[in-house]
């Protein structure tokens, strides 16, 4: 890779980003397709995200992918958002064209190619519970809601966030049974054929599964949107002869779209995947 003068610069923010894959990805791409782009990561305090915004736009910076915790909040320092991050009411994907700064979220669709291509899952008369209300929670929360699942449990330790996010799935999705929990109980795991974690739980080794393990059942189907390692969760449920999903293929899913976005050419999309396997192969964990 050569930079130079007229390298167009792409890039992350979040906190932290140590554990991205996403340079490494990305990188590949633009090298398999001969493009003067690079890929960089910059690790954003929650305090200082307002200066990082205005700092990536004053530097002509092409766009960046935004992740957590700032999915939400970068909103409101972006000159427009469209497409499925006004429905979400979050954004993963930054463009800059001529000094205007518009948001996209990726994060839906790379959800439901992973789950409907890959894990080829159909979710429609499903019962799902979806642990985590974040930026990607609500991204994959309300996509959920408008392809005719049955029933939606949202769980979260900061319950009022449940509660906003099941407030906006009511607004758009009228019959679903939905509703906001704290934290998940034996029940609402035993009564779901889906289950979801869309909590960083599980990025650092150690950390334990999100929900007791007892709890998970033959005919649940786990999808972890966590990437850069098997998680508890995913261990736990494939011991059990669960079938599960974890969230390598949404991230490259996401980023092919994004990708798109910044560059205006198809995403090499096997090359990418090749990146981010062969990363994870290295790691053994």
């Amino acid at each position: 890779m050569k930079i130079k003068g007229s390298t167009k610069i792409t890039g992350l923010i979040g906190y932290p980003v140590e554990h991205t894959l996403s340079p490494a990805m990305h990188n590949a791409a633009f090298a398999r397709l001969g493009l003067d782009f690079v890929y960089v990561p910059f690790s954003v305090t929650p305090s200082l995200l307002g200066d990082a915004v205005g700092s990536l736009k004053a530097l002509n910076v092409r766009g960046f992918n935004v992740t957590i915790p700032h999915k939400e909040n970068v909103i409101r320092y972006l000159d427009a958002i469209v497409s499925d991050a006004k429905l979400t009411g979050a954004v993963n994907t930054v463009h800059n064209a001529g000094g205007k700064l518009t948001g996209y979220n990726t994060d839906t669709q790379g959800f439901i190619l992973s789950l409907t291509r890959d894990a080829r899952v159909n979710v429609e008369g499903k019962r799902v519970l979806l642990v985590g209300a974040g930026g990607i929670g609500r991204a994959i929360g309300i996509k959920l809601a408008s392809m005719g699942i049955k029933r939606l449990v949202i769980t979260d330790e900061k319950i009022n966030k449940a509660r906003i996010l099941v407030d906006s799935i009511k607004k758009k999705a009228k019959n679903i049974d939905i509703r906001p929990v704290r934290s998940a109980a034996e029940e609402d795991v035993r009564e779901s054929d889906i289950l979801i974690n869309a909590t960083p739980v599980g990025m650092k080794k150690g950390e334990p599964c999100v929900i007791s393990p007892r709890w998970l059942h033959s005919s649940l189907f786990v999808f972890d949107v966590v990437y850069n390692r098997k998680t508890e969760l995913l261990k736990e449920a494939e011991r059990r002869g669960l079938k599960v999903m974890g969230g390598l293929g949404m991230l490259v899913y996401q980023g092919a779209l994004s990708f798109e976005i910044w560059t205006g050419e198809k995403a090499p999309l096997e090359t990418m995947k090749k990146a981010v396997e062969s990363i994870m192969k290295g790691k053994g964990d």
